[in-house]
């Protein structure tokens, strides 16, 4: 086996705790590490022959966010990184045309929309495993409230209203609860369909469906 397939190191933590509780796990010779912070891809790359790093979920807010500079060295050692869902996602978007490769859903919102900011994909956690959540991340959101316009339970200008009033609040303060209150404050003729929507949100974290494709498909392991 190659240093590339054997050598595969998974950064996340909550993405992937939801990612598990969909029943998907990674694949024998993908080694789970915690979120990234500051200098852990900097020691990696020290130990270790090249390989992947996929990079999933990083810390940012209580210490040092992983930095550009290591991934930049760790790519022009013959490291192939991939950025997803998360910091990831982040990484690679700010890093797409310095060897960083990016994947999935949250990633294109980066690539496609210019309101689309690093605080959306940011959530409250455990700081310690399963990295349980507290909050929802805006990203999740903004395809649920997609759905209920798709669905004319909202239209487009209170979707705008909604989504202004989040951007402008702390991350740790959205949750579902909160955005239901926002909705139905507006709509409250659909409290059955926008509380059935609620019960099927699984199916609107992106940043979790992100790795579910990107570990059921290998794609690391792709040219």
């Amino acid at each position: 086996m190659s240093g590339t397939a054997s050598n595969c190191f998974l950064y996340a933590g909550p993405t992937l705790h939801g990612a598990q509780t969909a029943g998907v796990i990674p694949p024998n010779g993908v080694y789970p590490l915690p979120p990234a912070q500051r200098g852990d891809v900097e020691e990696l790359v020290s130990s270790f022959q090249p390989g992947t790093i996929i990079l999933v979920d990083g810390v940012f807010h209580q210490r040092l966010a992983i930095g550009h500079a290591e991934i930049r060295d760790a790519v022009a050692k013959g490291w192939r990184v991939w950025g997803l869902s998360s910091m990831g996602a982040i990484r690679a978007y700010e890093m797409r045309n310095l060897g960083v490769r990016g994947y999935g859903q949250v990633y294109e919102c980066f690539l496609q929309h210019e309101d689309f900011r690093d605080d959306e994909v940011a959530l409250l956690h455990e700081q310690e495993p399963p990295y349980r959540p507290f909050s929802e991340p805006l990203v999740h959101i903004r395809f649920w409230l997609r759905k209920m316009v798709e669905s004319r339970i909202l239209s487009p200008s209170q979707l705008d209203q909604i989504l202004e009033s989040l951007k402008s609040m702390w991350f740790g303060e959205r949750t579902l609860q909160r955005v239901r209150r926002m909705v139905l404050d507006l709509v409250p003729e659909h409290q059955d369909p926008v509380d059935a929507m609620l019960v099927q949100f699984d199916r609107f974290r992106v940043k979790s469906l992100d790795l579910v494709q990107f570990l059921q498909k290998q794609v690391w392991m792709k040219p």
